[in-house]
């Protein structure tokens, strides 16, 4: 069917469509969705694509040319269609729509009050609905952590996992109490009011009001002192200088009290960027950056739902974000009502000059700076993975990558792990780790051999690499090659060959070596992921090997599990006293009985006790 054809379908469907709120579902000539949108008048909206007159931008006119049908599903209100946009996003992952990177990855901090106790800070990816309070998502993993330390010296909060007053005397103050580092809540000192009201004060640090922080240490600070406490006030003054220096690092950009935040986006042909600047107490408490990609529309009904899903996630959410754009008066509607919905007032402004004007190109600037630093990465990463593909002469550039090591410890707990790298990035969510079924004692071929043909197994629920990567020489090459010959399957196999220091000097075909000392692309790849097949190999083999450690050989007799046979440890000379203790001796100890003492006896000496 020619291109007019089908868009005059569609255009002639569209036009039947009701002028009512809904999401509308367009898909490829798979049936695959390709994207998802909503309108408060579908009709409207959805004609307007197939439109002969209209002249779309190049990445609207690419998803158009696509579409060969589509769906929709009406709502009762736009917010239900901006609600039901976002879950079908994250249903389908269309590839023109923007996408957040799924929540669970996302760190938060977690405050979590004991009843009528202590609070305790926690750093956490996964958000509960428990009574415990949430602050985030925050950009990486270490923005957190650092917020938590500062918090403790801020704060003086405990670093141990005892839970107070619960545990209060069940553990002696120890030396962070002595130098003034921890309010030491282990000493059952602190009243209910002091627990309420340290509470209070995380949870107003945590949503970025220092200045309130800072009047509450200088009034704790000037009681103490007034009241003679004079140990007391220079604590507080010690932690009052821990803020000031924190405030320090920040960059000021309003004035204090001031809390919004400022999302700016940049695009071009290649790809695009959203940076979003978290602005508490006049300052930058954080700043996130989403990478859209070169495909994804960035048009105004797009933009509404990411903010949308964003601020969805966020417990902190000003009363004001500024926006570099103006996404038009529906759009910015059905953002502030759905938020609203949500019971978050925020209005959305776009500043045309002055301070926030400012702040929105420096955004954009940094959302600028952001997306060409990613993609002069990713061309560095395509030559090292185009050299690679020379040097080893494969037919394609091996965007994904596996490699398998084995790991024993002598004839014990023999273990093959394998990593996956797509795009020299390690995803550990397809790693797959074996324990030797058939292999009974310390042999690196047979080993990889069965660990081979039991990843081929699984081929069907993960697909085979681009390239596979053995940790060993030119004999493991040559038993995966025949395995593959076995089974029918063509997989490049090379073997990665070491020095004397343990790293990879060179690949292996089975014949020939491949030197790469003179490639530093290709080197620090390898390298990399030698290092983390081994670490994931050794690391299983060795966590395997500790639990057969801590059990101890008594659990082996009838009757005595782990209770017992630390009970029969605790007999003066320990197991060497156990082997030769009488059955009268071993009945002696504490929670052994008559049956346990003859089995143990039986178990050491071969034969039943005298009765």
């Amino acid at each position: 069917m020619a291109d007019m054809e089908i868009r005059d379908r569609l255009r002639a469907r569209a036009n039947e469509l009701p002028l009512r709120p809904g999401v509308y579902i367009m898909k490829n000539a798979e049936d695959k969705v390709i994207y998802v949108g909503k309108s408060k008048a579908l009709r409207n909206r959805v004609s307007q694509y197939f439109q002969s007159g209209n002249a779309h931008t190049g990445k609207t006119a690419r998803m158009v040319s696509l579409v060969r049908s589509f769906d929709y599903v009406l709502t009762d209100t736009e917010i239900e269609a901006l609600a039901l946009e976002n879950k079908l996003i994250k249903l389908y992952t269309p590839r023109y729509n923007i996408k957040l990177k799924d929540g669970k990855s996302y760190p938060y901090i977690k405050v979590e009050r004991e009843e009528e106790g202590f609070t305790y800070i926690t750093v956490t990816r996964s958000r509960k609905k428990d009574k415990a309070r949430y602050f985030g998502p925050y950009s990486g993993v270490k923005t957190p952590y650092d917020i938590l330390e500062a918090m403790r010296r801020i704060f003086g909060l405990p670093s141990c996992k005892y839970r107070f007053p619960k545990d209060a005397w069940k553990v002696r103050p120890c030396v962070y109490s002595q130098i003034g580092q921890c309010c030491a809540p282990c000493k059952g000192e602190l009243s209910t009011e002091e627990y309420d009201e340290l509470f209070e004060q995380i949870c107003s640090f945590l949503r970025g009001r220092v200045g309130q922080t800072q009047n509450y240490l200088r009034e704790r600070m000037s009681f103490c002192a007034q009241n003679l406490r004079f140990e007391a006030a220079a604590l507080f003054r010690d932690r009052l200088k821990a803020l000031e220096k924190l405030c320090d690092r920040q960059k000021v950009v309003g004035q204090p009290g001031e809390e919004y935040d400022v999302i700016s986006f940049f695009e071009d042909e290649k790809n695009a960027c959203m940076c979003a600047m978290y602005i508490r107490d006049g300052a930058i408490l954080d700043s996130e950056y989403l990478v859209i990609g070169s495909d994804t529309i960035l048009a105004s009904d797009a933009i509404c739902s990411i903010l949308c899903e964003l601020y969805t996630r966020k417990e902190d959410t000003p009363s004001e974000i500024f926006l570099d754009r103006d996404l038009g008066e529906e759009e910015r509607r059905s953002f502030e009502e759905y938020l609203l919905s949500l019971g978050k007032k925020v209005r959305l402004r776009v500043p045309e000059r002055g301070s926030k004007k400012q702040l929105c190109i420096l955004a954009s600037d940094n959302a600028r700076d952001h997306a060409e630093a990613l993609c002069r990465d990713e061309k560095r990463k395509l030559r090292g993975l185009t050299r690679l593909a020379s040097l080893l002469c494969l037919e394609v550039v091996p965007e994904r990558i596996e490699a398998v090591d084995i790991s024993n410890f002598g004839n014990e707990e023999i273990t093959a792990g394998f990593v996956s790298f797509e795009n020299e990035e390690p995803q550990r969510g397809n790693y797959r780790l074996y324990k030797m079924r058939d292999v009974q004692k310390q042999d690196d071929y047979a080993s990889m051999y069965e660990a081979v043909k039991r990843r081929l197994g699984h081929r069907d629920d993960l697909p085979l690499p681009d390239l596979l990567l053995l940790d060993g020489g030119k004999g493991h090459v040559h038993t995966v090659k025949e395995l593959l010959n076995e089974e029918g399957i063509d997989l490049p196999v090379f073997g990665m060959v070491k020095d004397d220091y343990h790293k990879t000097r060179a690949l292996t075909d089975g014949e020939n070596e491949i030197s790469i000392a003179g490639e530093q692309p290709v080197y620090m790849l390898i390298y990399k992921i030698q290092e983390e097949v081994h670490r994931y190999a050794y690391g299983a083999a060795m966590k395997s090997k500790r639990k057969t450690l801590k059990k101890s050989s008594l659990e082996e007799i009838p009757g005595i599990g782990p209770k017992k046979a630390k009970m029969l440890l605790q007999m003066p000379g320990g197991l060497a006293r156990v082997k030769k203790a009488t059955v009268q001796e071993l009945k002696l100890i504490k929670g052994i009985n008559a049956s346990d003492a003859e089995s143990v006896y039986t178990y050491f000496h071969g034969e039943k006790p005298d009765v």
